[in-house]
């Protein structure tokens, strides 16, 4: 078999049958639900939800506290962002498609580095010995973090910020053994990518109609 392939497979083969189902279901609905970001549509919330909620799961049977936490507040996050992208005044949705301004460019920061902060510590509560692979972890969780809050608030910096740390997570995860998640986050990039063409020409066709 192809050496790429048996590296991504190496790891399922004592895996238990459930944990592959899981994955394989988050993987599906994490897809979905960076599709549907793209396309500016409230399903990517209820998606999001079924895939971070598995995913918590995941991460934390395989001891990945960081991760297991970005995704547990990517969960209650989703629900938060559910309610403001819905918000209608007029029957016109009140949040539109923006970009940040320096006041929340100070804030997104500050979430950063307080995101980090927090994660590191979460580690050490667990007396967990950091590695490479945990450190890149705190790094990618404030990155991740931060996004999350821009996509809630329909900031399009939120695509810039996904697809750094969707770039960063695709070996990592590979170097967990988690195949199916480095795959994930692959396509995530690409759609990252295509969410923020997408999002600009929506800002840009707003502009030129004002």
């Amino acid at each position: 078999m192809n050496p790429i392939f048996d590296f991504f497979l190496d790891a399922y083969k004592s895996a238990p049958t459930y944990q592959i189902i899981l994955e394989a279901i988050a993987f599906v609905f994490g897809i979905a639900s960076v599709w549907f970001a793209k396309q500016e549509n409230i399903l990517v919330y209820p998606t999001g939800i079924i895939c971070t909620v598995i995913t918590v799961y995941l991460l934390y049977i395989n001891q990945y506290f960081g991760d297991m936490m970005m995704n547990f507040y990517y969960s209650i996050m989703s629900i938060y962002g559910w309610w403001n992208w819905s918000r209608k005044k007029n029957d016109k949705y009140v949040v539109p498609i923006s970009r940040t301004n320096s006041k929340e460019k100070i804030i997104g920061f500050g979430l950063f580095l307080v995101t980090m902060l927090v994660t590191f510590l979460v580690y050490k509560a667990f007396n967990y010995e950091l590695e490479l692979p945990n450190y890149i972890d705190i790094f990618t969780s404030g990155i991740f973090f931060t996004a999350m809050w821009y996509m809630a608030n329909k900031k399009l910096e939120n695509w810039t910020l996904w697809i750094i740390g969707d770039l960063i997570t695709i070996p990592l995860y590979a170097h967990r053994g988690l195949g199916m998640l480095s795959l994930q986050y692959l396509i995530f990039t690409i759609l990252a990518i295509m969410g923020y063409l997408a999002w600009k020409r929506n800002l840009s066709n707003k502009h030129q109609t004002v």
